[in-house]
């Protein structure tokens, strides 16, 4: 499969790796001083990670050119009604994710159940922490905020969240998330329930960016050939 990378900062890098090491062949790698003009006309997946305000116009291109796109920059949602229907009408595939990781998305589906079980334990207060290196830039993390809306989708006591300043516990049904930076962290999300007696965490800590990019191939690979808009619950039969 031909393979092109929008964007071939550290994760750019890690994805070549394990796509060679599958067969696969990186056919261009772009970077920020790029032009999209560089993917070729029989490029197979484009595989995006670059910033918010590019991934628009980045799978745009992708999907005007008749290529299915993987995309795992966070923060354009805004976009997304806008973006399916142009899925639609092109024939083609976008696999979306706030996270690509095998470890992350069953710790999504671990913390959905969680929060069913802990929905009738009112003495817990619940918060969310996400710690990530100093270079990201959008917060909270598009992965922590997918844990919230997984708690909020299966619990009737939360109905929204907030960005903290500092470590907090829930109140008036907002989850309050605190996004931390610090060098060298590829991505920690901790769910914490606290009462006065205990306090039950959830946690997933990723070691290196090897799980990251080994998921954004696999979904590249789920997507070759297929049409419509999928997530890591369809690569990974969740």
């Amino acid at each position: 499969m031909k393979i092109a990378l929008i964007g071939y900062g550290k994760m750019g890098k890690a994805i070549e790796d394990i796509a060679v090491s599958r067969g696969h062949e990186i056919c261009a790698r772009l970077t920020s001083s790029s032009s999209l003009d560089e993917i070729p006309a029989d490029t197979d997946v484009a595989i995006e990670f670059t910033r918010p305000e590019a991934a628009k116009g980045n799978i745009e291109y992708c999907l005007n050119h008749n290529i299915s796109i993987v995309v795992g920059t966070t923060g354009w949602y805004d976009v997304f009604d806008e973006i399916c229907a142009k899925v639609k009408s092109s024939n083609k595939a976008l696999l979306h994710a706030t996270n690509f990781s095998v470890g992350v998305n069953i710790f999504f589906k671990m913390n959905q159940k969680l929060a069913e079980i802990m929905d009738l334990q009112k003495e817990y207060e619940l918060g969310i922490t996400e710690i990530h290196h100093m270079q990201k830039l959008d917060a909270p993390s598009g992965t922590a905020i997918t844990t919230a809306e997984g708690i909020i989708d299966h619990s009737k006591r939360f109905d929204a969240w907030n960005l903290s300043e500092s470590k907090a516990l829930s109140e008036k049904g907002s989850i309050p998330i605190l996004a931390e930076r610090k060098p060298d962290v590829p991505g920690t999300h901790i769910v914490e329930y606290t009462s006065e007696i205990d306090s039950i965490e959830l946690k997933h800590t990723a070691h290196s960016r090897k799980g990251f990019a080994l998921g954004s191939v696999l979904a590249a690979e789920y997507i070759k050939d297929q049409q419509g808009v999928f997530t890591m619950d369809d690569v990974l039969n969740l």
